[in-house]
């Protein structure tokens, strides 16, 4: 099967791509291939169901919200640190639902992965070597700015140092004892 695949797709290759490279040609026809060959779908509806698992996942589903009461929500996961194995959280209800909506992509996002040479495993080095392969009228011009050091102390508005470090957030998690606006000018007059 791999090689009636191998063939097909070479020649439509070809006749999409008359000035392809004979090189290129012979190298493809001397590997050999691997195709993956699903059952064939039974019809529309079945194609809509296969594309909607992956294109309209949740962040979680039914079956691991364990319980639910009127402030808190209990579900199921795995904690990876500790072996895959599979522990219960509680949350109260604001904070299950902030996590829940960090979930939902931006407009234009999409949540289909890529395979392949875009993967992204593979992309840092297939991309280039595309590039590199293309005809010097089809690249692309890419502008490389120089990008200034941050400094955490420049205002961005005057340009200046005279920002101040306040509080220093945890890498991970949610932080801890933040201050509002008016907790910390309370604390600034018990200085």
């Amino acid at each position: 099967m791999s090689r009636v695949f191998r063939a097909k797709y070479m020649q439509a290759l070809k006749e999409k791509l008359p000035e392809v490279d004979k090189g290129l040609v012979n190298a493809l026809f001397k590997k050999e291939w691997v195709v993956y060959a699903k059952r064939p779908f039974s019809g529309p509806e079945s194609v809509v169901e296969y594309l909607g698992r992956y294109t309209h996942k949740i962040a979680i589903s039914n079956h691991r919200i364990k319980e639910s009461d009127g402030k808190t929500v209990t579900f199921s996961y795995k904690d990876y640190r500790q072996g895959a194995c599979k522990l219960e959280m509680r949350l109260k209800g604001m904070e299950f639902i902030r996590r829940f909506a960090m979930h939902i992509l931006p407009k234009g996002f999409v949540r289909i992965r890529h395979y392949g040479i875009l993967s992204g495993t593979s992309k840092g080095v297939a991309i280039p070597a595309i590039m590199e392969q293309l005809p010097g009228e089809k690249r692309l011009k890419v502008k490389v700015r120089q990008v200034q050091e941050y400094n955490p102390l420049l205002c961005p508005c005057c340009k200046k140092e005279t920002m101040l470090t306040l509080q220093v957030l945890p890498k991970r998690g949610p932080p801890q004892g933040i201050r509002t606006g008016r907790q910390y000018r309370e604390y600034e007059k018990g200085l």
